[in-house]
């Protein structure tokens, strides 16, 4: 083929594909420019709220330092533990102007001293000298391990503050923001969705905690999940991970559960349970079919304590909770969270279903009191003070001894399904007739009160 053959072929090509390319260009929709206006300006004004946001929250959120002694790394079972000096560094959030400040119960443990790093001061976003940080020594006030919540005070005023409940309640797709100091970063902030609201993380616990996809990290511990208003939704606890950086399963206890324990911390130095005298636990498919109840799922009461507010205002063994205060009761920790929310001196409204009647019972709560009650209780401040050790101290006598219950030697069995037992030869006669495979419900009576085993006969 001639050489210019090949080029008028090719400049031939060119202006084709050219001419091709504008006409396509020519037909495509232009945008408006009216349209990527408000396009930037809305991506401005979500850029503002976010800086808005980080602004607002940030300098209410502390860095915690605790120093503390425990064994170098993971040593050999037959050698001496080599103790050491660590440090440990957490967060939390400042939830009262005069220096209160909720945190993690898992971050100051085993302390022997807490200090608090209040946030650096800005400086039109340059960075400042690590030295201008205002850091102060902290009290631990009060500790709730089943919560992992625990309050500290320092001797400041004037502190910025989070409010711990939101208006709303927190929803699947919010928008949240985590903030804290992951690996010792003091105020950093990430920004992730709300996973679920009511995640019971372990199955032996009845809390329930808000799940989100923000990263979070070693040191966000205490932390608070803020929505875009810079309200509290939960408190950063932890997060299930294999390599031990954030995978985007985070955990948060809900500021319902943060406000609860802070006001009773602050109050007694250790948390007040509300409780009504009755024991539930969680409906299972075999318990279902063992009492031949009306649903598959929810809670039922598994005990009523003789003499308590349940059993006087009428509440039975074998009732199915339906609501708490109005809210809809399907898993026991639904119900341990509406008891742990319900004021003392409010009257409980429970909603059961007793076979196929719904029935609205209103029962007095009372308060658990914590065993060491009765020792503060016991001590006088002017006669128990030992002031070289700052503490108060008094005599052990035998009425403040706590009771040690131990061990029984077996359980009592009530029934088997609906079938009363009272001796063996009903025991045998019931179990008798169950086949293989058969729904087992046995009712037993334990220190703690009666309680239901369910298993399939084997």
């Amino acid at each position: 083929m001639p050489s210019s053959f090949f080029s008028r072929f090719m400049c031939q090509t060119v202006a084709l594909m050219l001419t091709s390319t504008v006409s396509l260009m020519s037909q495509q929709p232009q945008s408006k420019p009216d349209e990527s206006t408000n396009a930037s300006a809305a991506l401005m004004q979500i850029n503002n709220a976010m800086e808005g946001l980080a602004a607002k929250v940030s300098p209410a959120v502390v860095q915690i330092l605790v120093t503390g002694y425990g064994p170098l790394g993971e040593e050999n079972r037959t050698q001496t533990a080599l103790i050491v000096r660590q440090h440990a560094v957490g967060s939390g959030v400042i939830v009262d102007s005069t220096g209160y400040i909720m945190t993690n119960a898992h971050v100051v443990e085993g302390a022997q001293r807490i200090r608090v790093a209040l946030p650096l001061p800005t400086d039109n976003g340059r960075s400042v000298a690590a030295g201008r940080r205002r850091i102060f020594d902290a009290r631990l006030v009060g500790t709730h391990k089943e919560t992992d919540l625990a309050l500290l005070k320092i001797d400041e005023t004037d502190l910025p503050t989070l409010v711990l409940l939101a208006q709303q309640r927190p929803r699947v797709g919010q928008l949240v923001f985590a903030i804290g100091s992951p690996e010792g970063l003091q105020n950093s902030v990430t920004m992730g969705v709300v996973s679920a609201v009511a995640r019971q993380a372990d199955p032996e616990k009845p809390i329930t905690y808000i799940q989100t996809d923000a990263p979070i990290n070693p040191g966000n511990s205490g932390g608070p999940l803020v929505d875009m208003n810079g309200s509290v939704l939960g408190i950063n606890t932890f997060i299930l991970s294999q390599g031990g950086g954030s995978e985007g399963l985070g955990f948060a206890i809900p500021a319902r559960i943060v406000d609860f324990v802070y006001n009773s911390l602050r109050k007694y130095g250790h948390v007040h349970r509300t409780e009504i005298g009755a024991v539930a636990q969680e409906i299972t498919p075999t318990l279902a079919d063992g009492l031949q109840l009306a649903q598959h799922w929810g809670v039922i009461v598994a005990d009523v304590k003789p003499d308590s507010p349940a059993a006087a205002a009428g509440l039975q063994i074998q009732d199915i909770v339906l609501t708490a205060d109005d809210r809809r009761i399907e898993t026991l920790p639904q119900l341990s969270s509406a008891l742990y929310l319900h004021r003392l001196d409010q009257v409980l409204k429970l909603e059961v279903l007793r076979g196929d009647q719904k029935k609205t019972l209103y029962i007095p709560a009372i308060e658990h009191r914590d065993q060491m009650d009765q020792l503060f209780d016991a001590a006088d401040p002017q006669k128990n003070l030992v002031p070289r050790l700052g503490i108060l101290a008094i005599d052990l006598t035998a009425d403040l001894i706590l009771p040690d219950t131990g061990l029984q030697t077996g359980d009592i069995i009530h029934s088997v399904n609906t079938t009363p037992i009272a001796s063996m030869d009903a025991l045998r006669a019931a179990v008798s007739t169950l086949k293989t495979g058969s729904p087992v419900v046995i009712q037993v009576e334990r220190t703690d009160g009666l309680t239901y085993l369910s298993f399939e006969m084997e």
